[in-house]
């Protein structure tokens, strides 16, 4: 009797390859946007293309030792993100010294925070060998995740940037705990919602068609909610109030599989937002920027200045170093994607997209093929994370909806958000990686029985 037993093939051949096509793509990009601002190609950029290299390498390495069966893709498609983004700073620093030679440049210090970020996806991938010891400690993350939210009130220690006061200043270096904030509250709501899921998933009443939730079950939705409109308050931070209430949402759908949930939750931030534009001038400041940026052009020309940006650009673009899209306030971060589809054109920024969107498919891939239900919510809920950031970014910048405060993953400056997004990938891998091996041998088979070994592609 012949047993077969399927050995999911590893595929970090394929990783390889793929990733040193995403360090060519991002290096061109560098040497491109010299010829095009400067006439002629950066000196450092054998350097930058060696050291880009040999860190892609060893990140390589890391993967195939501690995570040999992790997904092959989500690294070489990060890894090209992340070269185009700092190509594109390069490109914003030339324009803006052009303009003002005391102007600080972004580009060096972006490229150390990249650093960073690789280090903490390598420590993710070596220090938690199994996704599932995180939801031992569902409690302890909640529990940072709140401290770190309150951390930017504490006077003397949180600072006001730009009307937002989510930042936090220490040693001299700024970050965004809210980045931080994002992963603890996805362990959080998947820990919490394996334990709670079959009674949240108790039927309600049902209203014109839809099973609702018990008022009693409306508990942990209504904090969720609560702790959102609280962060609009105090830190007046639109986007990371979308993007927390967002999250716990669509996770307590996963979980629940209860479409009652998202009506619910599309009700409370409705309410929420109403709330927030009645309340807060800065709010309806961004709504009226959405509605007609035209009205007052004093006030909203970093709208005004995005979509001529992306006009100008047309089909094609003009070109890495050809635009001028260092005239947008705020270029090298929030408008970061009106840069690129300036230089890049709506062909580019398009490829772009596809590749934030192949990375949120590869994630609820990991999801969908994952054994055990923590890993599978903490999957869906990090991959849906990235794919709303990135279409509340573009859709702020392109008009389809209000202007929010937060950054293009991998892309735009920000050491915070660059750092915590190579975590999220790190953990996406950690997941994968446990899916995908084989299980384990069962050491009672009959010995007269053959073991077939099937190799899957």
């Amino acid at each position: 009797m012949t047993t077969p037993v399927w050995v999911p093939r590893k595929r970090r051949g394929a990783e390889l390859f793929l990733t040193f096509l995403a360090v060519f793509i991002g290096v061109a990009a560098y040497a491109s946007v010299g010829l095009g601002a400067e006439g002629r190609i950066p000196a450092d950029t054998y350097k930058l293309g060696g050291a880009l290299i040999v860190v892609a390498i060893a990140t390589h390495l890391i993967v195939r030792r501690v995570a040999p069966y992790a997904d092959p893709v989500l690294l070489p498609l990060v890894i090209a993100l992340n070269g185009l983004g700092l190509a594109m700073i390069y490109r914003l620093d030339i324009g803006r010294q052009q303009i003002n030679p005391d102007r600080a440049a972004f580009a060096n210090s972006q490229l150390v925070w990249t650093a960073v970020g690789i280090a903490a996806f390598a420590g993710i991938l070596v220090a938690v060998r199994d996704h599932r010891r995180l939801q031992t400690l569902t409690y302890t993350f909640g529990a940072a995740a709140i401290g770190l939210l309150i951390l930017p009130l504490i006077p003397g220690v949180g600072q006001t940037i730009n009307g937002a006061r989510i930042w936090v200043v220490l040693l001299g270096f700024s970050f965004q705990p809210g980045e931080a904030a994002k992963v603890c509250l996805a362990i959080f709501f998947a820990g919490y919602l394996v334990v709670k899921r079959d009674a949240l998933a108790l039927a309600g009443r049902r209203i014109l068609g839809i099973d609702l939730p018990r008022g009693r079950d409306l508990g942990p939705i209504l904090a969720c909610w609560l702790i959102s409109v609280g962060i609009l308050v105090f830190q007046r931070d639109l986007g990371s109030s979308l993007l927390f209430f967002g999250l716990f949402v669509v996770m307590l759908y996963v979980a629940t599989e209860r479409p009652g949930w998202i009506v619910v939750g599309g009700l409370l931030f409705g309410a929420g937002a109403y709330f927030g534009y009645a309340a807060f001038g800065h709010v309806r400041v961004r709504f009226d920027a959405w509605l007609d940026p035209f009205g007052d052009p004093d006030r909203n020309g970093q709208v005004i200045n995005g979509l001529f940006g992306l006009a100008h650009g047309g089909l094609l673009g003009q070109g890495l170093g050809q635009g001028s899209p260092q005239l947008t306030p705020f270029s090298f971060s929030d408008f970061i994607a009106a840069s690129m589809g300036e230089e890049l054109g709506l062909t580019g920024l398009m490829a772009i997209l596809v590749i934030y969107g192949l990375i949120v498919e590869r994630g609820l891939r990991i999801a969908l093929t994952c054994r055990d239900a923590f890993g599978k919510l903490l999957a869906a809920g990090l991959a849906f994370s990235f794919a709303l950031q990135v279409f509340v970014v573009v859709g702020g910048v392109t008009r389809l909806i209000p202007l929010t405060g937060l950054t293009t993953p991998f892309m735009a400056q920000g050491g915070s958000s660059v750092v915590m997004n190579w975590a999220i990938i790190g953990l996406l891998l950690r997941i994968s990686d446990q899916t995908r091996r084989p299980a384990p041998e069962i050491s009672s088979l009959d010995s007269n029985d053959e073991t077939q070994v099937v190799r899957m592609s």
